[in-house]
């Protein structure tokens, strides 16, 4: 009775667990996009340590996914407002600045909201800056914050000062370069004082084997990737005296096809029957027999499976199954072809990393292995019941079925040693709870999304006897309310 208990309780509920989760275009007036957007541009003015704040010019388009979290993924645009970074003043208690002189922008951001509070799960945000006021371009600004190009030669040491920084202290598994400077400025002051704005991304060489960034280190498709802010003053000795740096870094998508041939630098599927391989097998067992205090040596039994990588060298990850073979340490100096495989001896399943560096003739092989079980639950055919399963077990001779062989190992209990089928229900599932138009709801309605959304209007415009009517039924900042 307990058992038909649990599967009539499991049919119940299997309707429930079936949840579908897909995107849907955003309502650019939408109360809650505004609030993350205005979560969104909050965080990145948290970021700007001189100038003014940007303030929302409007969202232009975006999607969101309804789950146990709804993520926002959106775009919006900003303008620079006439409120200064240190005034302590949100962006809605600012005006735009002068339309001429005001830097504009674009932001695309994901967002996250979870029990009514929003998250910045990641932004990039591309400025372009203003003009400068009329007749001031050829006065000098002794001391003042100048805006330099990012292609500046002076940035490089910098850059790459703050690029060996963020690899020597964050924990990442692997090295990261710089994608983009987004923007920089300079002053003036005792020396000079840089505040850089640049991108980073993950490259193919992991820390465990590469202690720093190399010519043939190369950015991964889809993979990890950041936006950091460097301040840095250089000494008139022209030396670095002093950095920080914050950095937000956001996980990649996953590696698009990390083993196509498009993707130079990356790891790329190799036989595990080729020739190539022979020289790094030999130092894989090598390391292992070394490593392993066992009496008898090892010996490769299968490739599982191999992959290569060019990176300074070669970078070949080996996973393959060795078994002890009847040759003992004690009476042989070294593994040779000779040596019989002993079938009732210890398997080991492993994964082998070998750098290769041919033109100084060194190789670094690391090798981490574990004894080969296998408790896997094997498929009965039609008629037995789900509950009467049994497990393959690995024998010393092999892999046997203990159904056929002596020494089952049954996952019945051993109080009851008769299963009656007669006692075990077939399950019918009700014709409407797990349909596709249960599932799926047909398309809806093609309807205007209101993208993209109306201007943001600031306070100075609220009550302004020339505004526009186009919006004049919506005001953003009752959003906020």
């Amino acid at each position: 009775m307990k058992l038909i208990t649990i599967l009539l309780l499991c049919s119940r509920l299997l309707p429930s667990l079936v949840q579908i989760t897909y995107s849907q275009e955003i309502e650019c007036i939408d109360e809650t996009v505004f609030q993350a957007a205005d979560t969104a541009l909050k965080k990145y003015n948290s970021g700007l340590q001189s100038g003014n704040q940007f303030v929302l010019y409007r969202v232009a388009e975006g999607t969101k996914t309804d789950g146990l979290e709804t993520i926002y993924n959106f775009k919006y645009q900003i303008k620079e407002g006439n409120c200064s970074v240190q005034s302590g003043l949100d962006w809605q208690d600012c005006d735009f600045k002068n339309a001429e002189e005001a830097a504009t922008g674009e932001c695309t951001a994901t967002v996250g909201k979870r029990e009514n509070k929003f998250s910045v799960a990641r932004q990039t945000c591309n400025i372009t800056p203003g003009k400068r006021p009329t007749g001031t371009d050829d006065l000098p600004c002794m001391g003042c914050v100048s805006r330099i190009s990012t292609e500046s030669p002076e940035l490089e040491p910098i850059l790459k000062h703050a690029i060996e920084h963020f690899n020597n202290n964050t924990d990442h598994s692997h090295l990261f370069a710089l994608r983009e400077v987004k923007s920089a400025h300079s002053q003036v002051v005792a020396g000079t004082i840089f505040d850089i704005t640049y991108s980073i991304v993950q490259t193919n060489c992991s820390k465990d084997h590469f202690p720093s960034l190399l010519g043939d280190c190369v950015s991964l498709p889809n993979g990890d990737d950041g936006e950091c802010r460097g301040n840095v003053v250089v000494n008139i000795d022209n030396k670095i005296a002093d950095f920080s740096q914050t950095c937000d870094l956001y996980p990649g998508h996953g590696l698009l096809d990390p083993l196509s041939k498009n993707c130079r630098g990356c790891p790329k599927e190799i036989p595990v029957d080729s020739p190539e391989l022979k020289e790094a097998l030999g130092h894989s067992i090598a390391q292992l027999n070394a490593e392993n205090n066992h009496t008898f040596y090892f010996k490769i039994d299968t490739v599982k499976k191999a992959t290569s990588q060019v990176v300074a060298g070669a970078m070949y990850v080996i996973e393959f199954i060795a078994r002890e073979t009847k040759c003992s340490k004690e009476s042989n100096t070294e593994l040779t072809a000779e040596c019989e495989v002993n079938h009732l001896g210890q398997s080991l399943n492993c994964k082998a990393n070998v750098y290769m560096r041919p033109w100084e003739n060194k190789v670094f092989p690391t090798v981490k292995c574990q004894p080969l079980q296998m408790n896997t639950m094997m498929r009965r055919p039609p008629g037995f019941s789900p509950f009467r399963s049994v497990r393959v077990q690995e024998t010393k001779g092999g892999i046997t079925d203990s159904d056929f062989i002596e020494g089952v190992e049954a996952t019945t209990s051993p109080y009851d040693t008769e299963i009656h089928d007669d006692l075990i229900p077939d399950i019918h599932v009700q014709p409407d709870s797990l349909s596709s138009d249960k599932l799926i709801s047909d398309f809806l309605e093609v309807s205007s999304h209101k993208c993209p959304g109306p201007p943001w209007k600031p306070v100075s415009w609220k009550d302004s006897p020339t505004e526009t009517t186009e919006y004049s039924d919506f005001d953003l900042l009752d959003a906020l309310s």
